[in-house]
């Protein structure tokens, strides 16, 4: 099929999802409407990229014709001068049109829900934990994300050992997921009394933020428990019974909230992230299978491979997977990681656009 022909389809596709939007019986049906919306949104820049191309073309037709037919020089000219305008802005449009095309992961326009654990280290791991967390709370404030902590566990001498919080944004995980993987940092700890130089690491996991309608839980399939705050939290730490803990018997997986006062805002949040577990489970299955074809889900695919190292004596980050070194590590470690992801994109658009082609 001719690229024209497949964009005249997309097209066709959208202007149908557009009226199915209207159908009163759709509207009703949230679970449909919710989908087309998503399908129309995504098609969306496909069919205007379409019709910038299909008026690109007409311009470029009506020129040619004018250099055919025309006989006074200064209209022939001016006809030249447009087609000297009109043929790169064609190409530009055509390259977009096939990046556009590239199959995306349904999942890259999601809220993004991200853990991270220190690892090998000691202390030292639960700092570099901390570091990382708080170069992410940067970059989404950059990008104007709500960042929402979910569950931690503060480290003994600073950071943490585990923390996992929410981010709310328009692609979050699209952006996020290259962050799955195991982080290195190699510098001279806080609590080394010698001066030497220490490798520690921490694990950082991406997941996409599960919607209401991608997983039905069944409340006779989950146990609730409750139990009192520890940690920071005021007055009520160990006197209200605010925290909870919900059991999922089919699958053994437990979830525990305790950052609210109230138990009815940590249960709602448990329940959110016990759907996105359940949802895990089932999309880990689909990135076992993509990190055999691209390098850069590697770390996603495989949660125990290193991806990338913050060297502080020589200011350097280097992400492994695209051989990618950088010596600006203060303003990256200050959130400003928009350089690696954008390569890293480049990369996966990269090994999707070989996929399409083979």
């Amino acid at each position: 099929m001719e690229i024209a022909d497949k964009l005249e389809v997309i097209k066709n596709r959208w202007e149908e999802i557009a009226e199915q939007m209207n159908d009163p019986a759709v509207m009703a049906d949230m679970k449909r409407y919710v989908k087309l919306n998503k399908d129309y949104k995504d098609l969306e820049p496909v069919v205007l990229a379409y019709k910038d191309y299909k008026n690109i073309i007409g311009n470029i037709e009506s020129a040619q014709e004018l250099l055919k037919t025309e006989k006074d020089p200064d209209f022939r000219d001016m006809a030249r001068v447009e087609l000297d305008e009109l043929l790169p802005q064609k190409e530009a449009v055509e390259e977009n049109i096939r990046m556009l095309l590239i199959p995306k992961d349904p999942q890259d326009s999601k809220n993004a829900v991200m853990e991270i654990r220190a690892g090998t280290g000691g202390d030292e791991a639960s700092i570099f934990a901390g570091d990382l967390f708080r170069m992410y709370q940067k970059y989404c404030e950059t990008k104007r994300w709500k960042v929402e902590v979910t569950d931690i566990n503060e480290g003994t001498a600073g950071g943490y050992k585990e923390v996992v919080f929410s981010v709310t944004g328009p692609g979050a995980y699209g952006l996020l997921k290259f962050e799955s993987g195991v982080h290195r940092v190699q510098r001279v700890p806080q609590t080394e009394t010698q001066g030497r130089i220490h490798t520690s690491a921490a694990s950082v996991v991406v997941l996409p933020e599960a919607e209401e309608f991608d997983i039905e839980l069944n409340e006779k399939d989950i146990r609730k428990d409750t139990y009192c705050s520890s940690g920071p939290g005021g007055q009520s730490v160990n006197t209200t019974y605010s925290a909870i803990r919900l059991t999922h018997i089919p699958s053994g997986i437990v979830v525990t909230c305790q950052d609210e006062k109230s138990q009815l805002k940590n249960l709602a949040k448990a329940m959110k992230v016990l759907r996105n577990r359940l949802y895990d489970r089932e999309y880990t299955k689909y990135l076992e299978e993509m990190s055999g074809k691209r390098k850069t889900m590697v770390s996603t695919g495989d949660r125990s491979a290193k991806i990338r190292t913050y060297n502080w004596p020589q200011g350097r980050v280097t992400d492994h997977r695209i051989n990618l070194t950088l010596y600006n590590l203060q303003p990256i470690i200050d959130g400003d990681i928009q350089e690696i992801i954008d390569k890293l994109q480049m990369a996966e658009n990269a090994e999707r656009l070989k996929e399409e082609l083979n």
